[in-house]
């Protein structure tokens, strides 16, 4: 293995490169097009590359592996401090050249294409839903200049216009009439979408082997489920459950000087996606007529909002247990039940 390490600038169309000969200490620097990337790493003997894991940086680890190169993902907030002086492509690629040189710095795990794909399932379902609610609240916008009101959620705005139409053909002019016709079409299509996307995460919590295990943990559906098996992978990119939940920023943070350490809310940190679903799913069962006797005790002392992350806080780190170390869920198994959280 060549130990020489290379850092990357990746962007569309220009990659910038910065390396440190390991023999002489030279320090060289290069532009190549995106045709020309791959074809010099070909030419090289196996390296360590080191890439920002930013847009197209996991299809680039994944050729750049291929090779023969040991490849490492640097998140760019941790190499945004070594950036000095006027900022352009090379100085980029100097400071994470930089970052590189630290142990410490968490490296982000190369996802294959299976995990990708899912993820876009998921953030094509977010879009969906996104959009869905804009419709939603613009057309109840529109109508409520009218007089009317409609109920919350996209599902019983639907069911109150479909029961009110005749009155509401009466009552609204014939040009708002054609509008409500049309974005009326629009939600329908918007909710075929979800519902499609939501089908085919249930198909995947069925056939993929981590997913279907998760589902087992109370609190963890389809779209967890599919999410976590996507994020995780085999596990291998945390060393415990803890680190998994601090990634996802559900885990207080704090702030301290002079020996005084002072704690905060959780700092919301890493994949704010994956986050809220956890935290809608601990919602449920926080909210569960079969709650765990920890969750009701802790109810007695602790706000609600504060109770939900905590057991959001314990999803986490169960789905890591389940993951990393290969075995499936045992619903008040000893050792899950000596494990609560504080």
């Amino acid at each position: 293995m060549n130990a020489t390490t290379y850092a990357v600038d990746t962007a569309k169309s220009v990659f910038q490169l910065h390396w440190v000969d390991s023999d002489t200490g030279e320090i060289g620097r290069k532009k190549l097009t995106r045709a020309k990337f791959i074809e010099f790493f070909a030419q090289l003997h196996p390296a360590r590359v080191v890439l920002e894991a930013c847009a197209g940086s996991h299809h680039w680890a994944r050729l750049l592996g291929g090779l023969g190169h040991q490849v490492e993902l640097l998140a760019p907030k941790h190499t945004r401090c070594f950036v000095t002086g006027n900022k352009d492509d090379a100085v980029d690629a100097r400071a994470l050249w930089l970052a590189s040189q630290h142990s410490d710095i968490h490296r982000v795990p190369v996802k294959s294409k299976e995990q990708q794909a899912i993820q876009a399932l998921h953030r094509t379902r977010a879009f969906w839903v996104k959009t869905r609610t804009a419709c939603t609240n613009s057309l109840r916008g529109l109508l409520y200049e009218f007089g009317v009101v409609l109920p919350k959620g996209p599902e019983a705005a639907l069911k109150k216009l479909a029961e009110q139409r005749p009155v509401l053909d009466e009552q609204l002019p014939e040009l708002l009439v054609r509008m409500l016709d049309e974005d009326l079409r629009a939600l329908r299509e918007l909710q075929h979408n979800v519902l499609t996307l939501e089908a085919e995460m249930r198909q995947l919590q069925r056939s993929v082997p981590q997913a279907k295990r998760l589902s087992a943990i109370p609190g963890i559906g389809p779209v967890n489920s599919t999410a976590l098996a996507a994020t995780l992978g085999d596990g291998s990119a945390w060393r415990s459950g803890r680190g998994f939940a601090a990634s996802l920023g559900l885990c207080p943070s704090h702030s301290g000087t002079g020996g005084k350490v002072r704690m905060g809310g959780i700092s919301k940190r890493g994949d704010t996606y994956l986050r809220t679903t956890l935290i809608s799913g601990a919602r449920a069962v926080v909210h569960s007529a079969h709650r765990p006797p920890w969750v009701i005790k802790l109810l007695e002392r602790r706000p609600v909002n504060v109770v939900v992350v905590a057991v959001a806080n314990k999803l986490a780190r169960t789905a890591w247990a389940l993951i990393a170390r290969n075995c499936d869920y045992k619903d008040k198994c000893p050792a899950a039940a000596a494990t609560a959280p504080a």
